[in-house]
């Protein structure tokens, strides 16, 4: 048994990052001594923004220093924003003297690729810890790609995401979804942050004929940033029958059943932090079309044609013309969305996700 110094965000609030995170917790704990370090935050908002939030950052390095000494492993799930980083580079400090028997975990990838871009004091500073780390687990070739200009590239380990097995359909339930398509059910869920592309979704929408405004629905889930966020979303959709809001979040029955009665699922996304979105995998394991962009991370998983649609990033136009083109030609969907769930089935399950990970870290 090896104890475990787990430094992670568990939720709330629910992101792909936590999600990931207690699900590799719970695997771990059944038979190894972890101890958390909760790297808690109170709201979606980036960076040290407000007297309370750096007083939580002095309390996880406080416990950083307390309990690195004893621990066989640490494991760090480490930010990708600048302000994130600093905290990251200050635990590294602390750990020095661990740093070879520390394991870093990057979810995401494009606020970490901005960090090794500017080349400044920020680079410098992880490259020399980097370089001493036992070394750093990522989502797909792009961020280790991206952390190969930090350290040696044997030492960069790809796991990628996961969709929970009770989420998992079978081909028949994909039959039976896809025979009744009128409407045509749009999926969009994720929190509600500026670049995920909900807003453009609408615009899209709202940019409908109204005989093709008739043929689809969208539902919107998610968390937003802010209750004024919200309030303005709820009134731009309120006076369009086709754009419904479901609520902040769903988990278990609910979420599947929200899955598997959606024919395609949307994330446009150019969100600034965001790495191999779980959404995506989930979309596949439940027997969805994908309609996203190519950004971050998303190639390792998605392929335009096969997996589904890919759009530009904030077009409103290209959203536009996907959705007419699959109003019009929907015909083969069902092969496509029996085709993700396989390929969810066989790489991405959780199962697969737990025993990669613990390979690497133990």
């Amino acid at each position: 048994m090896m104890k475990v110094l787990f430094i992670a965000p568990l939720p709330p609030p629910m992101t792909g990052n936590s999600l990931a995170a207690k699900t590799l917790f719970d695997y771990l704990n059944i038979n190894h001594n972890v101890e958390i370090i909760h790297l808690r935050k109170d709201s979606f908002v980036q960076g040290f923004n407000s007297i309370n939030r750096l007083l939580q950052i002095g309390n996880v390095l406080k416990d950083v220093w307390r309990k690195n000494q004893g621990a066989d492993v640490i494991y760090l799930s480490i930010s990708q924003s600048p302000a994130g980083n600093l905290r990251d580079v200050l635990i590294y400090l602390i750990c020095y003297k661990k740093l070879e028997k520390t394991i870093i975990h990057l979810f995401g990838g494009a606020g970490m690729k901005s960090i090794v871009d500017k080349n400044g004091i920020q680079y410098k500073l992880n490259r020399f810890f980097f370089r001493q780390l036992k070394g750093a687990i990522v989502e797909g070739q792009i961020q280790a790609s991206t952390l190969s200009k930090l350290m040696p590239s044997k030492i960069i380990h790809i796991v990628p995401n996961f969709a929970e097995d009770y989420l998992f359909v079978s081909e028949k339930e994909i039959i039976n979804k896809f025979s009744n398509k009128s409407p045509l059910k749009i999926l969009f869920l994720s929190n509600m942050l500026f670049g995920k592309g909900h807003n453009e979704l609408v615009d899209a929408y709202i940019s409908l004929k109204d005989d093709k405004k008739e043929k689809v629905e969208i539902i919107f889930v998610g968390e937003f940033e802010s209750e004024n966020h919200k309030d303005r979303f709820l009134k731009r959709i309120d006076e369009h029958k086709g754009l419904v809001y479901y609520g902040n979040f769903v988990s278990g029955k609910k979420k599947k059943a929200l899955y598997s009665k959606s024919h395609i699922f949307c994330l446009p996304t150019y969100f600034p932090y965001e790495g191999q979105p779980i959404s995506i995998l989930e979309a596949y394991a439940t027997g969805c079309v994908v309609i996203t962009t190519n950004h971050s991370g998303i190639p390792d998983i998605f392929c335009d044609k096969v997996n589904g649609f890919e759009v530009l990033k904030k077009s409103v136009n290209s959203l536009k013309l996907v959705i007419e083109e699959i109003i019009k030609n929907n015909d083969s969907l069902v092969e496509t969305a029996i085709s993700n769930r396989n390929v969810a089935y066989n790489k991405y399950r959780t199962s697969i996700y737990n025993t990669s990970l613990t390979n690497v870290i133990i």
